[in-house]
C-alpha cells in the first residue's frame, strides 16, 4: 500500500457488501481495504495512513458507534462515514454530533457516496496539515532548556527582565541572554508574538495540553490511548 495514497477503509460484517463496495470504490479510483468487524479493524489500525472510514452501524460485537468512540481516543483519527441499512434519526444526529462526516443509508447511489468520501478525504487532509503545523510549533518549544522554559513563563506573564532576575536570583544580563535564546529558538521578533505563539502551542500552563509546561518537568510525549480497550459491545 502506498502510504501517501488515501485509502477508504470499509468496516462491515456483510461479505457480499464488502465485495460490491470494493468494486465500486476501485472503479471510482479509490484504494480500498475491508474489515469484517470493528474489532478486526482495530487489530490492524491504519496508523497515520491518510484516508477515511466507512462503517456499518449494527455489527456483531462492537457497533459502528463503539468504533467511533474508540477512534476518538487515537492520535490520528480518520474521518468516519456511517453507511447502514438500519439507521434512525436520533442515531444519525448522535453520530454527526460526535464528528461523523456523514450518515448514509443503504442502498446508496455512487454519486452520493463519492461526494461524502471526497468531503471526508478533504477533511483528513486539513487535519493532517494542522497536526503537522502543530508538531513543528511544539518542536520549537521542545528545543528550550528547562531554565529557558522557566524564564519564558515569566516573560509571557508580563514581567520585566529586572523582575525576572530578582525572582530567579540571577543577574539581569543572564535573563537577557535567556530571552535572546528563547526568541531565536521560537523564531519570533517581539514579546507580543511570543505570547501569541505560546498561546497557540497551548503551553501557557502546566498540563494545559502541550507536550511540556512552561515551568516544571522537561518535555515528554504522551502515550497514545489503546483504542481497542475502549470497545464495549452495544
Amino acid at each position: 500500500m502506498n502510504p501517501a495514497q488515501p485509502t477508504v477503509f470499509v468496516v462491515d460484517d456483510d461479505t457480499s457488501f464488502l465485495t460490491a463496495i470494493a468494486r465500486l470504490l476501485k472503479a471510482g479510483g479509490y484504494a480500498f481495504q475491508g474489515f469484517a468487524s470493528a474489532t478486526e479493524f482495530l487489530a490492524h489500525p491504519p496508523g497515520d495512513q491518510p484516508g477515511c472510514i466507512i462503517v456499518d452501524l449494527h455489527m456483531p460485537g462492537p457497533s459502528g458507534l463503539d468504533l467511533q468512540d474508540a477512534l476518538a481516543a487515537v492520535d490520528h483519527p480518520l474521518p468516519l462515514i456511517f453507511l447502514t441499512g438500519h439507521g434512525d434519526i436520533p442515531t444519525s444526529v448522535h453520530a454527526i454530533k460526535q464528528g461523523a462526516e456523514d450518515f448514509l443509508t443503504k442502498p446508496v447511489k455512487g454519486k452520493i457516496l463519492f461526494a461524502a468520501i471526497e468531503r471526508a478525504l478533504a477533511r483528513d487532509a486539513r487535519q493532517r496539515a494542522q497536526r503537522t503545523r502543530r508538531r513543528e510549533l511544539l518542536d520549537r518549544f521542545d528545543a528550550l532548556t528547562s531554565r529557558e522554559r522557566e524564564v519564558l513563563g515569566h516573560v509571557v506573564r508580563g514581567q520585566l527582565n529586572k523582575q525576572i532576575a530578582g525572582n530567579l536570583d540571577v543577574s539581569e544580563r543572564t535573563i537577557k541572554a535567556h530571552r535572546a535564546s528563547i526568541m531565536a529558538k521560537l523564531q519570533v521578533q517581539s514579546v507580543a508574538e511570543l505570547v501569541r505563539l505560546t498561546e497557540k502551542a497551548g503551553v501557557l500552563e502546566q498540563g494545559a495540553g502541550g507536550r511540556q509546561a512552561l515551568q516544571g518537568e522537561a518535555p515528554g510525549h504522551a502515550v497514545p490511548g489503546r483504542a481497542q480497550d475502549a470497545l464495549p459491545p452495544r
